[in-house]
């Protein structure tokens, strides 16, 4: 019987520690505050900018809705779990081309190739993180970066984006001209489409935004400060990783997806494996304990080098030296990444103004 009593508030207590330290959502808790915030937001997002961008920033949106799924994902592994992955981009591309294969073999509903394209990668993501279990940091990172390589040999051989037939068919002479998904009937247009992207893409923040609070986030937390604390809390390391990694896969795979449908369709050229650190840079730099550290995430690689390009005409190399400085910051004076100073934004500002008032 004393074993029996002291062994219990010893779990008890572990369970305490898991959940005391759970990482901070912006939609753990739903207060009213905070859902007209996320109202105003996706209002915003869904007709003001529609309203005022013309096509081309229209598409640069469009691409940052799409990426702000695949830092999402990214970002959830750092974060959430403290795991490294360097095989998101090649994942991308996966994503669309089981959305164009199934299309293709099948002629699926839109919104049912989005599903089946994200659980298909969603089991790739849980081999890749077979090796998780057991490495962590450099070694895992080499690991995912080498399933990388592989898929992207994989996609090579079967000549992506091909539009044979069946799902493993594919034209011999240099593959088909077909690179791009047909949209669903209710999103036809640029701006159709992209009011679609902002509302699965919402989906899946609000997916991730309830593992967070729930259960699997607990767990992940726990994970992430001591293995060997989660494990006498009573938690699975094993079932709990891989459970990430699926779930970080299936948003880029749905991802993809979305992306195949967008204007132009894909190519190769849009998934270089290099592309994977620097993902993982501005992951880094926006913020890994936020999920708004993945829209942010997702506007640094693909809003802000437009932006560079067309307003400044900063050349878009220049950017690996700012991205590299960002990291450097947030490693060194801001592990919460640029998501968490931005509260304190006005504070900062204002002490500025009043330092050059007085000197």
């Amino acid at each position: 019987m004393a074993v029996g009593t002291a062994v219990a508030p010893a779990e008890s207590g572990g369970r305490r520690a898991a959940r005391s330290a759970r990482l901070p959502s912006f939609l753990t808790a739903a207060t009213p505050a905070r859902i007209v915030t996320l109202t105003i937001v996706l209002l915003a997002l869904l007709f003001l900018l529609p309203a005022v961008l013309d096509t081309f920033w229209m598409t640069v949106m469009l691409s940052v809705v799409i990426y702000s799924a695949v830092t999402l994902g990214l970002g959830l592994l750092i974060g959430r779990v403290g795991l490294v992955s360097l095989c998101q981009i090649p994942l991308f591309a996966m994503g669309a081309w089981v959305g164009l294969r199934l299309h293709f073999a099948t002629q699926l509903p839109f919104p049912v190739l989005i599903l089946c394209s994200a659980v298909i990668t969603g089991a790739v993501g849980v081999l890749i993180g077979l090796p998780a279990l057991r490495l962590s940091g450099l070694y895992l990172a080499l690991i995912t970066l080498m399933g990388a390589g592989a898929l992207t040999l994989v996609l090579k051989i079967s000549q992506f984006p091909n539009g044979g037939p069946g799902f493993f068919g594919f034209q011999q002479a240099g593959g088909s001209t077909i690179t791009s998904l047909p949209r669903p009937a209710i999103a036809q247009t640029d701006n159709a489409y992209y009011r679609y992207c902002v509302v699965v893409v919402a989906i899946l923040f609000v997916i991730a935004a309830w593992h967070f609070k729930g259960r699997p986030g607990r767990a992940w937390a726990s994970i992430r400060r001591s293995q060997v604390t989660a494990v006498a809390a009573g938690v699975n390391p094993t079932l709990y990783k891989l459970w990430a990694f699926a779930l970080a896969s299936a948003f880029t795979g749905a991802a993809g997806t979305l992306l195949a449908a967008g204007p132009g369709g894909v190519s190769t050229a849009q998934f270089p494996v290099v592309n994977s650190f620097t993902l993982l840079a501005v992951v880094l730099m926006a913020g890994t304990f936020s999920i708004w550290g993945a829209v942010v995430a997702a506007a640094f690689i693909r809003l802000i080098p437009e932006l560079l390009d067309k307003e400044v005409g900063l050349p878009t190399e220049a950017l690996t030296i700012l991205f590299g400085l960002g990291v450097i910051h947030a490693v060194t004076t801001a592990p919460g990444g640029i998501v968490s100073q931005l509260p304190n934004l006005p504070k900062i500002l204002a002490a500025h103004r009043a330092a050059r008032s007085t000197s």
